[in-house]
């Protein structure tokens, strides 16, 4: 095979990366590039690779032994395993590279940075040699027309420099077109490891949704510095687009005041049912659970019910069971029937009712049930959704095991990510 001479950051991102005997490693998420005081182009430090834990660490350019168009191999030797944290005088090409606004040095045409070319050289070392830029929009009276992508050399573009990254506003249009391939949950690591100005220049680009599935995916004092930052009207909006119980717990973690004059900016029908499970102690069965199950009525078919867990936007736990009430469906509901889990819904007649397929036996919790009652009830049931009924018999809503497990991993789960077993620390990670 053809050596490697030049790779795109925006080609790198998302790469599995693979050991030396082809065991899994984690996906590429960012290059690490050391700026220099002169107009020579940047040493390549590295990549950041994100491992199956979602623990993010600092992989040195001299392990890496092949680049190709759908995988990155390491050679042997050990890694620092601990955490990736950014040093003063590094710079993340995708996280802060990518939208910075710059110049051309010989013309001082102003123009917008979209990609970047790391090349290596004649020592093994990585350099990143070459920018892909675009100029402005209506430039020349052409205001609707998008501008021809250039590839120049490093040295051809000025002004980015350390404190010109840090200091002024870049956009986000390429850090969001390469979240799009991303799941939330890894959408949210990014973010985590952006620098704030970055990080709120993002959150600022991105649209409601997709900021809501992110926000929920963040720890609590990232979600609570994030919210501080938006403005009110934004937030509130946000946490519309959140699922209710996510909205809840962040809301929870807030000082009242700021509290209820985001609960009063949100639609009456959007907060009604996160005030209701503000009422539960958050590690209570009311407080895990989502006031959205699906819900449907006695006279309801298989087919119909099928129809409801087919529902893209549904969590795959709540796709798992339908619940069977008296109306209103909508929680807190009528007498409450019984559940169907969905692979009940798949042996029966399509038009069969679902109250006949009902299981009116599986005991129901409670909404003050405690978590350590939700978690025996989930073991001993093996179950992925259950039925929270009140004292009248209403199905006021349903716990998840994934909101169960949130709450019994260890607190700050989501920053430090899961150890890797059988792996040790290296102390050198070669980024002098």
């Amino acid at each position: 095979m053809a050596p490697v001479n030049r790779v795109y950051a925006a080609q790198l991102a998302g790469l599995p990366v693979f050991g030396p005997d082809g065991e899994s490693i984690g996906k590429v998420r960012d290059l690490v590039v050391g700026l220099r005081l002169d107009q020579l182009p940047p040493r390549v430090l590295g990549l950041v690779v994100e491992l199956a834990t979602r623990r993010r660490v600092f992989v040195p350019m001299l392990r890496v032994t092949a680049i190709e168009p759908n995988a990155v191999t390491l050679g042997s030797g050990s890694v620092n395993m601990r955490r990736f944290h950014q040093r003063p005088n590094e710079v993340l090409v995708l996280g802060q590279l990518f939208d910075a606004r710059a110049w051309l040095a010989e013309t001082g045409t102003r123009v917008t940075v979209v990609d970047a070319a790391m090349e290596p050289t004649r020592t093994r070392d990585w350099v990143l040699a070459r920018l892909a830029i675009r100029e402005p929009r209506g430039r020349l009276g052409l205001a609707r027309r998008r501008s021809p992508l250039r590839v120049v050399p490093w040295d051809e573009v000025a002004g980015l420099g350390l404190t010109d990254l840090t200091g002024q506003p870049q956009g986000a249009g390429q850090l969001l077109m390469l979240f799009d391939t991303m799941r939330a949950v890894d959408v949210a690591a990014t973010l985590r490891d952006l620098p704030l100005k970055r990080r709120h220049e993002v959150a600022d680009a991105m649209d409601d949704e997709r900021l809501a599935d992110v926000l929920e995916e963040l720890p609590e004092e990232d979600q609570k510095e994030l919210v501080g930052y938006l403005a009110d009207e934004r937030a509130a909006d946000i946490l519309e687009a959140m699922n209710p119980d996510d909205a809840a717990d962040l809301l929870s973690e807030l000082a009242p005041a700021e509290q209820n004059r985001l609960l009063e900016l949100m639609h009456p029908d959007e907060s009604e049912p996160v005030k209701r499970l503000l009422e539960y102690s958050a590690d209570t069965a009311g407080g895990l659970m989502t006031p959205e199950p699906v819900v449907l009525t006695p006279d309801a078919t298989v087919a119909e019910a099928l129809a409801h867990i087919r529902n893209p936007d549904l969590t795959t736990a709540l796709a798992s069971m339908v619940f069977v009430c008296r109306p209103p469906s909508a929680t807190p509901t009528g007498r409450y029937v019984g559940c169907v889990h969905f692979q009940r819904l798949l042996r029966e007649p399509p038009a069969e009712l679902v109250a006949a397929a009902a299981d009116t036996d599986l005991p129901a919790l409670r909404p003050s049930a405690s978590l350590a009652e939700v978690t025996r009830y989930f073991a001993a049931y093996n179950l992925a959704c259950a039925p929270v009924v009140d004292a009248e018999d209403h199905l006021v809503g349903a716990v998840t095991v994934d909101d169960v497990l949130d709450h019994l991993l260890p607190e700050g789960w989501r920053e430090t990510g899961l150890h890797d077993v059988g792996t040790e620390p290296s102390e050198e990670d070669e980024r002098a």
